[in-house]
């Protein structure tokens, strides 16, 4: 079992970046790991909004914020002394930038038909994003991480976001339970790699066909077949023993990920019945991501 006695210290994650870039999905995927999260914060409030909620009450233990170009009027140059006013109130934080190529900015403008937060002065487009870059170049050169979402879709953006942004943020190994489908390829960052398609497989009952793993009913259907409980065992076993070498090294996550044919329902129930051993074994940690329901 792990424990920690040690007090969580607060930590902050502070997302910026170029408009069209991801930032919302961003903030979107930290607010459903538990994040206390606020967009378009204004940045001078920045130590007064921490201070506010970590000596509050109810205190968050992790909070996100985006600050970005909308921050109309602010010198964002100025925000390496507000992040230092952070620090002095005992808070961890980290400053993530997401950017993007200029093409790939006009295309998603052009699908989506938004408007940039700079379109106001009357710039063309691709003017707006060139303006955008040099107001936000302070921001840029002191980011602790610099994710390209250039070739990221939204599924594998909020994927990761788990991993780099959601994982490590407590002391101990973090853990993402990961579920896919074959037919599409396996996932790149897995760790462990388990194939659940020699189980019995819902989707031949029609009843639980439209259902996922999340479901009750599938989640019975399949704890009643003796081959899955073995499966599940077995796989709960080679955690348990082996999991604690890593966090003896000097890993911070390992991804563990569960496929099948569809990525629905047996790879879903095996991700989620394994994380929630995890859980029960007093690990903290322990994030879920289902590639193909997202």
């Amino acid at each position: 079992m792990v424990t920690d006695s040690a007090p969580t210290r607060p930590s902050l994650v502070v997302i910026s970046g170029l408009s069209g870039s991801g930032k919302s999905v961003a903030l979107n995927t930290l607010e459903d790991l538990d994040y206390n999260c606020v967009d378009n914060l204004p940045a001078e409030l920045l130590p007064a909004f921490v201070e506010s909620v970590t000596r509050s009450g109810e205190a968050h233990p992790r909070l996100a914020v985006g600050i970005d170009v909308r921050n109309r009027g602010v010198d964002l140059s100025q925000l390496p002394e507000w992040l230092s006013a952070v620090g002095a109130l005992g808070v961890d934080y980290t400053l993530v930038y997401f950017d993007t190529r200029d093409e790939i900015l006009l295309k998603r403008y052009s699908e989506t038909r938004r408007r940039h937060p700079l379109s106001h002065t009357g710039l063309a487009l691709a003017d707006a994003i060139v303006l955008e870059r040099q107001v936000l170049r302070p921001v840029r050169a002191i980011a602790d991480h610099v994710i390209d979402t250039s070739e990221l879709n939204v599924h594998q953006l909020r994927r990761r976001v788990i991993v780099q942004l959601g994982a490590g943020q407590r002391p101990g190994l973090s853990l993402l339970f990961e579920s896919f489908a074959y037919k599409r390829g396996l996932p790149a960052d897995a760790d462990f790699v388990f194939d659940a398609r020699c189980l019995p497989n819902p989707h031949w009952d029609s009843r639980l066909r439209p259902l996922s793993g999340r479901d009750a009913a599938v989640r019975e259907h399949l704890e009643a077949q003796p081959e899955v409980r073995e499966f599940v065992q077995q796989v709960a076993s080679f955690l348990d023993a082996w999991l604690p070498r890593f966090e003896d090294g000097t890993r911070s996550y390992v991804t563990i990920a569960f496929g099948c044919t569809g990525g629905r329902h047996r790879s879903v129930f095996l991700a989620e019945h394994l994380a929630r051993h995890c859980r029960e074994q007093g690990r903290e940690d322990v994030l879920t991501f289902h590639r193909e329901l997202e």
